[in-house]
This record gives C-alpha cells, sequence and structure tokens, in this order.
C-alpha cells in the first residue's frame, strides 16, 4: 500500500454523497485491522464499531439521524457507529498484562468517562485516515440522537455512541467548497 499525505490530508473530503459501489466485507475486516494498532492511553482501546449495511439496519439508524444527516446516511454503502465502551477496563488485563491498569478506573467514573470519550476519539480518527489510506471516502457525523443510537444498536451492552461515519466512494459532485482552516499561527504556539 502507497499511501500519500494527498491522500489522507491534502485531497480528502467529508463527501455527502456516495456512489452505489458496495464496500466488501472484506474491506472492512481490513479496515478494523489497520485501526486495531492506533495507539491509545494503557492500549485501552475503547472503540467499538457497527458496519450499518443492511436495509434493515439503515432504516433503524435513520430514524436516530439528525434530518440533514438522513439522506446522506441513506446514500451511504455503509454506516458505522463509532461507540465508547463505558467498561473498557474490564479489558485491560489483557491489553496492557504489564501492569494492574484495570485498578486505575474501577470506581472512579470521572477517569473512566473521560478516558472512553478521549480514546475512542483518537480511535475514531484512525478510523477516517485507515479508511482514506484504503482508498474509501468518509462523512463524519455528530448530527443524532445519541439516546436512540443507543437504544437501537447498543441495548444490553456497556457501549455508548460516540459519533457516526458514512463510508464509501465519494460523489464529488455533492462535496461543498472547501471550507478554509487557521493557519499555524492562529492555532499554535510554540513554548
Amino acid at each position: 500500500m502507497n499511501v500519500t499525505t494527498e491522500q489522507l490530508f491534502d485531497n480528502a473530503r467529508t463527501h455527502n454523497g456516495f456512489s452505489l459501489e458496495p464496500i466488501p466485507e472484506a474491506t472492512l475486516h481490513q479496515l478494523y485491522d489497520l485501526v486495531k494498532w492506533g495507539p491509545t492511553s494503557a492500549n485501552c482501546s475503547p472503540a467499538r464499531f457497527i458496519f450499518v449495511t443492511t436495509p434493515d439496519a439503515k432504516a433503524k439508524l435513520l430514524d436516530g439521524m439528525s434530518p440533514g444527516n438522513q439522506e446522506k446516511t441513506k446514500a451511504a454503502p455503509v454506516s458505522v457507529i463509532i461507540g465508547m465502551d463505558m467498561a473498557f477496563h474490564e479489558k485491560l488485563p489483557q491489553l496492557f498484562p504489564h501492569a494492574d491498569a484495570k485498578a486505575w478506573f474501577v470506581g472512579n467514573q470521572p477517569m473512566i468517562d473521560a478516558t472512553a470519550f478521549r480514546n475512542s476519539s483518537i480511535q475514531g480518527g484512525y478510523f477516517i485516515l485507515a479508511a482514506r489510506a484504503l482508498g474509501l471516502d468518509c462523512g463524519p457525523m455528530s448530527g443524532f440522537d445519541a439516546a436512540k443510537v443507543d437504544a437501537a444498536f447498543w441495548a444490553g451492552t456497556t457501549v455508548k455512541t460516540n459519533f457516526i461515519v458514512n463510508l464509501g466512494h465519494g460523489d464529488a459532485s455533492k462535496l461543498f467548497g472547501r471550507s478554509p482552516r487557521l493557519s499555524f499561527d492562529e492555532a499554535c504556539k510554540i513554548a
């Protein structure tokens, strides 16, 4: 795989429309196999992923999407619910065996909440970059009713939705003009 910064950043865009070209299940496995190697604190890996592909699952997801995100979610071959396992620390004996990292979290809900949110968000960023590296386009979204999505997809688990990403081959005709970004001096400081 020969990936360029243009593919990951310079020419990559947030897509609002997608072609009908399906994404093979093998590609979804390959995508996760890249994402799982991204670093998280204490290797906690709290992100959980649901790849929404079937018409029934799409209908359940659409019920929880904000009106402005429904059409693009309907058009995407795959919508991915990126969740955060609020009991991620139960896996730490497996994922971080050289220390008793689980003990750091037991009974400390504020630390669990912050770690789950921060690190599943980091993993979501890796997800977008890995998808782009595989030649896929992404449309990340935060416009949804989390309670509805959680009830429809994570009921009976310790996972809550962080954000949702539409995935496929983007339709360039549906792109907006590229929005400006802050300059180095506006966003950065060297101390």
